[in-house]
């Protein structure tokens, strides 16, 4: 099998998990929102849900370490496709690049 094609499939995968662990964060920060809002509303003392919140900003700072150690992964990764000698560059679509507003635009990304 082509080294290139070997290489896309690594890097599909790392995206799918560099996506992954980007929502994983959108969720776990929108948790934290609704736990604050629902206080709010219900017009609570702040103790109240004081040990839920403590977890989830944990979960938080976990998942943001995940996501430094993807992006480390991700480096590495790159610095080994230049290692194997692959040089070539494959276009492959670009999420969470594209601006909210202008879908149709079509960016690529080199691996």
């Amino acid at each position: 099998m082509d080294k290139a094609f070997v290489v896309r499939r690594v890097a599909e995968k790392l995206w799918a998990t560099e996506d992954a662990i980007d929502g994983a964060i959108v969720q776990a920060s929108g948790l934290v929102s609704s736990l604050v809002e629902a206080r709010h509303e219900l017009k609570a003392s702040a103790v109240v849900g004081d040990e839920v919140m403590t977890k989830m900003t944990d979960a938080l700072k976990a998942l943001a370490d995940a996501r430094h150690a993807a992006v480390e992964a991700h480096n590495a990764l790159a610095e080994t496709k230049l290692r194997l000698g692959i040089r070539t560059k494959m276009d492959l679509p670009v999420k969470g690049l594209l601006a909210a507003d202008d879908q149709s635009v079509d960016r690529r990304r080199a691996i």
